[in-house]
């Protein structure tokens, strides 16, 4: 499959790794990559595979001409799944928050690079 800036799907992961740690490449799909960072530990008294974390998740979905991106913020719970939520402390809001906006601005540069659009999905605000 081709994707935006007529790209392989294989290429755009290989540009998608240089992010770093974020991009989880088995809840990605043929026309759909999935980020994610744990931010913030809630508590660290339990066990490290126990830990809840405050965190960002963002979703990029291959269109014709471009990539639509979602993202939400919330908890990373005891079970590995994401519940969106608000995070409670200002504190921790604001570090959940300064991660999120340095990765879209590495992700948008990186793209750009690619001649590659990215665009919020319907209803989505630009994370700044």
């Amino acid at each position: 499959m081709t994707l935006p800036g007529g790209h392989s799907r294989g290429r755009i992961l290989k540009r998608l790794h240089e992010l770093g740690p974020y991009l989880r490449e088995d809840k990605c799909g043929t026309d759909r990559f999935f980020f994610d960072c744990l931010a913030v530990c809630v508590n660290v008294k339990p066990a490290p595979d126990k830990r809840e974390f405050w965190g960002w998740w963002l979703t990029l979905e291959a269109k014709e001409t471009h990539f639509a991106y979602h993202y939400a913020f919330g908890l990373f719970d005891k079970e590995g799944h994401w519940q969106e939520m608000p995070v409670k402390k200002d504190e921790d809001k604001a570090s959940v928050e300064k991660t999120l906006q340095a990765f879209f601005q590495r992700l948008e540069a990186l793209l750009a690079q690619q001649d590659i659009t990215l665009v919020p999905a319907e209803g989505v605000v630009k994370p700044v």
